[in-house]
């Protein structure tokens, strides 16, 4: 059994498969044929996991594709590799650690992994949580949340999706770039007095983030008049297992969690601690529960209907087959606006991997570029080269089917009407994006803003869309911490599948670090001027900058 789907004898198969297919299967693939062949296709291709409903008949694939698929992830052990997971098994080979994100959010008494642990520092979390929104720890108006990568992006993206479940007066505010045009404007305006620090870091020794946390005290000890130490534990706590660092810097409440949560899988852990104090405890823990129900679909649902496995497999199909290189994300949902950006570090910093787990080169490609925008804004901005551009670019659309502005009177109609109309948007672009526009009917259409001396037949081509570009629809009933919750995990299982497949190692980062240690090395210089041993490049710049 290979852990590498390539090396899978049904990898030739499939290629075949794609090879020889002509309009109804393979290369040649029509999504509108297969429409038009099948009145059955969108019940066939439709599927229920927990809180998510999606649509995948807009893709290029069938039933022999998806068989073919199917017996590709059992033959390449998927199920196996799923269950070492779960099981936390030290999936991790290149540093030797579990990865169990999932436990962070099974429930007491299921038997989990580190459960009495999890379940514990979660209480704890909470407790402080819920102290805050009770003004315990004085009258907090605004929480500056100071991470970066997964301690920001999680957190960030959450806080910003449920807002119907907001605390009222309190202002969440994230700071992640080591510019100090990030922090600088969120300080300015600011009540010292009023504002909380959470500093997220587990090693407290990131550098963006101890940069923001020096410059937050600075800014916090210049705007209090004689503060002292217990100012500052008052106002800065820490989300960090380095608990003598966080006391060095004048912390004395600390939340610690484990080496084997990492940075993208952290919201789960008290990194989720801004999530915690804008919700309370209670929405926590159903953003939980939600994860957890998808977990359990993941866990246990056929691999015929499992959500996470199928969303996988077609990634694998059209990145590996149809060679596209990139999928865009388009929620149709103000609150999911920095889904996209939670996405690519998701993906593309789990998958992004030129080795398999025994450090062979890649043949094949591996994580796609991951990019997108909140509708409508997506759509006056790149969906002109998504219907007519050159590339073919899957797209992912979510939709929530009931707002929650919590507007009343006339407001309220107002923004259901609005409503009606983000989602008329949705379902269109999705069609357009499947039918297109022949040449043929675009000479039978008036465009009121086409040149009068225009030839019609070259108009009539500027004007046509090829069609057959492929979308899935996610959609939700309500966006609450628990759709939410399940969401998120759905997107953490698909990433996993696609790893799995190709045989890597989903959960290390090594590319991250080159950079890192060159800019400690490079820090120096900014002082010394020195440039000895630099490629002319760096040399040449670094003496720009530090010239008058």
């Amino acid at each position: 059994m290979s852990t590498r789907c390539d090396l899978s004898p049904v990898w030739a198969e499939l290629q075949a498969h794609f090879d020889q297919g002509g309009a109804a299967s393979g290369r040649g693939f029509d999504i509108r044929t297969a429409f038009q062949a099948d009145a059955g296709r969108f019940a066939a291709l439709s599927f229920q996991a927990p809180e998510v409903f999606a649509d995948l008949s807009k893709n290029r694939i069938d039933a022999p594709t998806l068989a073919l698929l199917l017996e590709l992830a059992r033959d390449c052990g998927l199920e196996a590799r799923r269950d070492a997971l779960l099981r936390g098994d030290p999936v991790n080979l290149t540093e030797g650690r579990a990865v169990l994100h999932t436990a962070l959010r099974a429930p007491a008494g299921s038997g989990a992994p580190f459960n009495d642990e999890v379940q514990a520092s979660l209480d704890a979390m909470l407790a402080f949580a819920e102290r805050v929104r009770r003004g315990e720890r004085g009258e907090i108006t605004d929480v500056v949340h100071i991470g970066i990568g997964g301690s920001d992006l999680g957190p960030a993206m959450v806080v910003q999706a449920p807002g119907a479940f907001r605390a009222p007066g309190l202002k969440l505010h994230f700071v992640s770039n080591v510019d100090g045009h990030d922090l600088a404007p969120v300080l300015r305006g600011l009540e010292a007095r009023h504002t909380l620090f959470v500093i997220a870091s587990k090693t407290f020794t990131t550098q963006e983030t101890l940069a923001n946390a020096q410059a937050a005290k600075a800014w916090f000890l210049a705007n209090v008049e004689a503060a002292g130490a217990a100012d500052i534990a008052r106002h800065f706590v820490a989300t960090s297992s380095n608990t003598a660092a966080a006391a060095a810097f004048g912390i004395d409440t600390a939340f610690g969690f484990w080496d084997w949560v990492g940075g993208r899988y952290s919201l789960w852990s008290v990194i989720g601690l801004p999530i915690a104090i804008a919700v309370g405890a209670d929405n926590f823990r159903a953003l939980l529960a939600g994860a957890h129900a998808m977990d359990q679909h993941f866990a246990s649902t056929p691999l015929e209907s499992n959500l996470p496995v199928l969303l996988g497999l077609i990634d694998i199909w059209y990145r590996n087959f149809h060679g596209f290189t990139s999928r865009s994300v388009a929620p149709y949902h103000q609150g999911l606006r920095r889904l996209p950006a939670y996405l690519q570090q998701l993906e593309m910093e789990s998958n992004g991997k030129g080795v398999d787990l025994d450090g062979r080169p890649l043949v094949t490609g591996t994580s796609p570029v991951v990019w997108g925008e909140a509708g409508t804004n997506g759509q006056h901005a790149y969906f002109q080269m998504l219907h007519q551009g050159t590339d073919v670019i899957p797209v992912e659309f979510i939709a929530v089917k009931r707002p929650q502005h919590g507007a009343t009177g006339e407001l309220a109609d107002k923004l259901a009407d609005q409503h009606r109309k983000l989602l008329a948007n949705c379902l269109a672009q999705s069609q357009a994006l499947m039918q297109g526009k022949t040449a043929a009917e675009a000479l039978t259409e008036k465009a009121p803003t086409a040149s009068a001396t225009l030839d019609r037949d070259v108009l009539a081509r500027h004007r046509s869309f090829p069609g057959n570009r492929p979308s899935t629809t996610l959609l939700l009933d309500a966006l609450t911490p628990r759709s939410l919750g399940a969401l998120i995990a759905l997107y953490e299982h698909r990433v996993f599948v696609t790893g799995a497949l190709w045989g890597i190692n989903s959960f290390d980062q090594w590319g991250v670090e080159l950079g890192k240690a060159l800019c400690n090395q490079l820090l120096p210089r900014f002082e010394s001027g020195d440039t000895t041993g630099l490629d002319a490049s760096t040399a040449g710049l670094l003496q720009r900058l530090l010239s008058a």
